[in-house]
This record gives structure tokens, sequence and C-alpha cells, in this order.
């Protein structure tokens, strides 16, 4: 028999001494169901930060959250925590026209200058290391260098966020994650952690729509929208305020890839969207965004069905028009990946005169988050100094030494006010930042208003605004991501939140993870209101044909019909797309007419999903000895399964037989220039969705 252990006079840290007589205060039990923080103070509410009225500002005394937030923006040295994997460029903004009607910025006001920008685009969840394509929201953050200041437009590639209070932030990150006992998986909603969390918040519902549809699986970064998510302020020289939301729209506009294209996208190229901007930038394809805003007074705000101040809720188009401000083109690589895109720091704190913040909860936490978070990633408070983060206008002001100075402050005056040196610099009350005074009252409080309740019906709108392909993405996303969940309570009560926003969705959900009935009954805190549907939610109702910054790729062999590639060459740059030649192998290939090229892939190396429409054009004598090569065979099969257009020659149709395609519509001869036209004007269009019932994508 074992020895029994003797029991610890000593108390465990779950313990509570009373004096210094030792006597025991609280049990363990009593204590180990109860939320504390770090110096062991309970926490009453664990949901809501501290705020002046329901609906006012977050207050600064509220240790909590300053002490939850503190500790998680200091977990990971130094690679970002969220956000860690981007990729950035520069570039400029100019404005269309003068908006010192709405606001007294500068920048928005002089459409004769050019106002030098740096943005950084990056996935969410996984680290430095991670793949470029998972499903996963975009970050979408532009640094204006104003003649004013600096100004960061920290956003998103989705115009709401999981959560409406900036104290779940740490919770959310944590389990979305890699799941701690095991340390995967990354990057990577599809496990326990994340769909338990969301299944208990009601809120992030509207959030997990749109991460389950298309807009998290972009095409291209250069492809992508991206928004301000919270409501900000404009404010003009009379100190008239109006509320505005941010949103860029891509130029050539938005796409997406299919899901099995991600997946395998991922493996042939984990730096798919890295390698796309910095190539589109490199051939002068430079990408471009148009910035429009959503403006409305506190009338019209008080109009919506829903709250403005509540980061998990839209402003649909049809509500309130976008108004197009500005264009931002971005036209320079960084020449050092490190001191650019990655020392780069933004703040969603960092406005110049004339744009103001909400009282927006999930707002007012990040005013304190990211500053907080440099000190840790750049080394101290000095990261300022760094020279891509560096004001493009006159800096001056008294802040002294600390870790990382790179300055020599001059002179004997560090302080103001002062009489020592009449000629330092001061407080200017005419050009310098005020805050509109937003008149504010109510008791101290940990609560969330009731106005924010509403959970499921812009989750409705968002699902019902989108079209059937779009739809049927949404089912087959969840179905992915909860057949990787292994808790079975989990996966039904995720469920009872899909009912609670369509129960025909629920019904499909359901079906293909074969769990039909088991949705949990969960009632909503306010019933959802079926609002009308929002076409320009939609990627696909509002795509326009076009192959502008896409990409075509040619595979040719031994003996290929050089006419037919210089036709196709000639017609993809006419409209904008870039075309590259895919080989059996990487040396020169000779034409019918001996002329030789290099191509630009080996065929081992090319696999179709790295194209948007792919053309055909080998020679018959290859036939045979292309027919054996897999690669080949299912770089034809997984571009016709993708639904893409497949161009082709005479030559090469054995081939598309042999690799069981149908001749569809979207598959189009282009041995003549007619057929070249009609490659073309297919491939403009996208995908041939209507194959997807066919072959069960």
């Amino acid at each position: 028999m074992a020895k029994q252990k003797k029991k610890s006079a000593r108390p465990t840290d779950n313990e509570f001494h009373a004096g210094n007589a030792g006597e025991l205060h609280q049990t363990t039990g009593e204590r180990d169901s109860t939320l504390t923080t770090n110096q062991g103070v309970a926490i009453s509410d664990n949901q809501n930060s501290l705020r002046s009225g329901e609906r006012g500002p977050t207050l600064l005394e509220d240790f909590v959250l300053r002490e939850k937030i503190t500790h998680f923006d200091h977990e990971r040295i130094p690679e970002r925590i969220v956000h860690a994997r981007g990729s950035g460029a520069h570039g400029y903004f100019e404005a269309y026209g003068d908006l010192s009607e709405l606001t007294r910025a500068a920048f928005l006001c002089d459409p004769g200058i050019q106002t030098p920008v740096f943005a950084r685009f990056s996935t969410v969840a996984g680290g430095a290391g991670s793949v470029d394509l998972p499903r996963d929201v975009r970050g979408f953050a532009v640094k204006f260098y104003t003649q004013e200041g600096t100004f960061d437009l920290v956003g998103n590639n989705i115009p709401v966020f999981f959560i409406q209070d900036a104290i779940k932030f740490p919770d959310l990150v944590h389990a979305v994650k890699m799941e701690p006992d095991r340390g995967y998986p990354q990057a990577a909603t599809a496990h326990d952690t994340f769909w338990d969390f969301v299944s208990l918040m009601p809120e992030s519902w509207h959030m997990i729509l749109w991460a389950m549809s298309d807009r998290t699986i972009p095409r291209s970064l250069r492809m992508m929208e991206g928004f301000g998510v919270h409501t900000f302020r404009f404010v003009n020289a009379e100190g008239e305020s109006t509320f505005v939301k941010f949103h860029w729209r891509p130029r050539i506009g938005s796409a997406s890839v299919l899901w099995d294209e991600a997946v395998k996208i991922c493996g042939a190229d984990p730096d798919f969207h890295r390698r796309d901007l910095f190539e589109a930038i490199e051939r002068g394809d430079f990408p471009e965004w148009e910035l429009s805003v959503q403006t409305f007074d506190q009338a019209t705000a008080d109009s919506f069905p829903f709250d403005v101040l509540d980061a998990t809720k839209l402003i649909p188009e049809e509500m309130v028009p976008l108004q197009p401000i500005g264009k931002m083109v971005l036209n320079r690589n960084p020449d050092n990946f490190f001191a650019e895109t990655e020392q780069v720091a933004f703040h969603p704190g960092h406005v110049v005169p004339g744009i103001d913040f909400s009282d927006d909860p999930l707002l007012q936490g990040r005013l304190f988050s990211y500053t907080d978070t440099q000190l840790s990633r750049l080394g101290g408070p000095n990261f300022h100094q760094l020279p891509i983060n560096r004001p493009r206008c006159p800096m001056h002001n008294f802040q002294r030494d600390a870790l990382m100075q790179m300055e020599v402050p001059k002179g004997r005056v560090n302080y103001e006010p002062n009489s020592l040196d009449p000629a330092s610099v001061r407080e200017n009350p005419d050009a310098g930042f005020t805050t509109h005074p937003a008149t504010q009252s109510g008791d101290k409080l940990r609560v969330r208003s009731e106005t924010f309740m509403d959970h499921y019906s812009q989750a409705r709108l968002f699902y019902r605004s989108m079209t059937a392909p779009e739809q049927d993405h949404i089912v087959n996303a969840f179905a992915f991501e909860l057949g990787k969940v292994e808790t079975p309570e989990v996966r039904c009560r995720v469920l009872g939140h899909v009912k609670n926003v369509d129960a025909a969705l629920c019904d499909r959900v359901e079906q293909a993870l074969g769990m039909q009935g088991q949705a949990y009954n969960i009632p909503p805190a306010v019933e959802p209101i079926d609002m009308a549907p929002s076409p320009a939610l939609s990627l696909l109702a509002k795509a326009q044909p076009t192959l502008e910054g896409r990409k075509i790729g040619v595979l040719v062999s031994e003996g290929f019909e050089l006419a037919i590639l210089d036709q196709l060459l000639a017609s993809a740059e006419a409209e904008g797309a870039a075309v590259e030649r895919i080989g059996p192998h990487i040396g020169e290939v000779k034409s019918n007419s001996g002329v030789a090229i290099t191509p630009n892939h080996a065929i081992a190396g090319a696999p179709s999903v790295l194209f948007d429409t792919v053309v055909v054009a080998v020679s018959e004598t290859e036939i045979d000895a292309l027919k054996k090569q897999a690669a080949v065979l299912n770089f034809i099969r997984d571009a016709y399964a993708h639904l893409k257009i497949i161009g082709c020659t005479a030559a090469s149709t054995p081939l598309l037989e042999i690799a069981g395609i149908d001749l569809d519509d979207g598959v189009v001869e282009v041995d003549t220039s007619e057929g070249t036209i009609a490659y073309v004007d297919a491939a403009k269009q996208g995908r041939i969705w209507p194959r997807a019932a066919a072959i069960k994508t």
C-alpha cells in the first residue's frame, strides 16, 4: 500500500488567511468558481466595460478592463497577437473634392494634394508563419501621413465585429487561437473552443454569417473591400458633428475563391496573397480603392432599428447610400519587410482635427489597447520615431528619454509652461485637436444597453441578401467547421443560433451534418425582425464583368501554336489581365514555328487554383505524354471543378476528354480570333455557376 501523504499545514494558493493567526478566511471550494482580477479581487461583471450611462463613453477608471486588456496585449513578444501575418505597400490618397461642410480634416478638403499612405492587409488568427488563405477575417489598415498629423483608419474587410464590448476581446482571441493544451489548429476557427465561445455569445452571430461566407476567403488583397467598422464623427470648422462610417471599394471589383481552391492554394503557395500584391505593384498594375462614407445625424441614427454604437451592426446602403470622397492607389512595395510592414504601428486613436470618436464600447477599449500593445511589440514608447511610423508633418513636444530613444532633444527646457525659452512650442487652441463636446451623463454602470440586444436580425439580413451560390457556400462552411467540433453539445447550441438566424439555413446545415432536429432551443433576447434584403452585401449580385487584375494560366507543350499564344497575350493585355505560361518543365519550350519561350512555371508547381481562368494550348503530338502526368490532368480537372472558364485549342480537346471533362458552355475553343474573343468574354463573367449542381462543389 502506498504511503499516505501528510496534509501540509501550509494553505494552498487558493486559500486565504485572516490576519496573522493563519485562520482560513474562505475555503478553496468557495473561491474556485469565482472570477477575479490578478490581484484576487472578485469580478462582478466580465461582460461589460464600465461606462457613464448605458450608451455613454467607457471610463478610464475601469481597472478590470485595463488589467485584462493590458495582460492580453503583452502575451506575445514581439509578434502581433492578432493580425500577425500581413502584407503592406506604400501609395497615396487623393480627395475628390472639398469636404469642409462635413469635416475640417485638411486632407479631405483639398483635392489638389496627394496624401502619402501605407496600407497593411492581414489575417487575424494565424501567426506570422501561417498561410495566406485560411478562412479568416482580413485586417485592412491605412496610415495617412497628413499635413496635420497621422490618421490611422484601422479596420477589416468585414463591416461588423464579433463582440460589442472591448472587455470581451481577450476572450474572443483566446477562443479562436490554437487550443492551449495542444497548440493547434493554426489559423483556423474549425475547433471546439471557438465554436463553444460564439455559441455562448449571441452578439457574435452577425459576424459569424460573414465569417462563413466567401468574404473570408478573398481571391486577392487587391480585391477586398475594407471597412472602418465603428461609427466615427466628422467635425467641421464650426464644431458641427456628423456621424460617419468608412468604406473602401476596390476599383477592379471584389472576388473570392472557392473553399476547395483555398485549401489547395494554401498547399501550392502559402504566400499567394502576399505574392499577388507584390507582383502586381512590381508590374505596374497598381491596386486602387475608392473611399466612400455613410454620413448621418443623430435624428437619423435614432430612427434605425439598431444602435449605431453597436459594432455588430452595419447600416445597409439602401438606408444611407455611400458617398465617394476619394481614392487610394498603392504604387510602391516596401524596401524592407521588417522595417516597414512588420514595424508599422496602427492605432484607431491616431486621428486629426475634424475626425473624432463615438461612444462605441468596442472602439473605446481599442483606444487604450493599441498603444499598450506597441509598448511590448516595438520596445517602448518611442515607436513613433521609427521611419514607417513618423508623421510627415512637423512634430514637437516635451516627451523625453525612455527605451529606444532615437532623437537628441536639445535645450534646457523640457516642460510647459515655461519662461526660460519663449520660442518653445505651445498649445494652439485654434489649430489643435478639440474633442466634440457631446453631452454625457449617467450613473457608473457595468451594463449592456437594451438597444444592443437584437443579435439575429442583421445576420438574417446578410444571409437572405446572398445569391443562391453564396448561400450554398455558407451551408458548406458551417458543415465543414462544425464537422471539426468534437463536443456534440456545442454543435447543438450552434445550430440553435443558426435556427434563430434562418430556419431553412438551419435545416440545411443539420442535414449536411446528419443532425436533423438536434438544434437547441435558444430564445433570443429580442425577437429578430425581417429586414429588406440588401444586394450590396452580396459579392456576386454586384459583380461586374471584368478580367482586370485577374490572372490567366496558359498550359503549353512542345510544338504549341505561337500565333494562338500571341493572340491570347494581346487580348488579355487589352482587358488588363496578366498571362502566365506553364510548361511541362521550367526550361525552354519550342513552338511549332521553332520559336522558344521560357515558361513562368513548370506544371508541377502551377496548379490551376493559382489562376482565375486557364487555357490548354498543347500540341496534338504531346497528348500521349501529357495524359500520363497527374499534374496535367489535375490542372484541367480542378479548373473544371472550380467552375472556371477553360479555353482550349482543337488539338488539346482529346486531353480534356481524357481528364473526364464535359465540354459545356464554360469550355471555349481559342484557335481563331473569334474564339479568343468568345473566351475572353466568357472569362470576364467569372465562374460557370450552373456547373456546380452537376459536380456538387
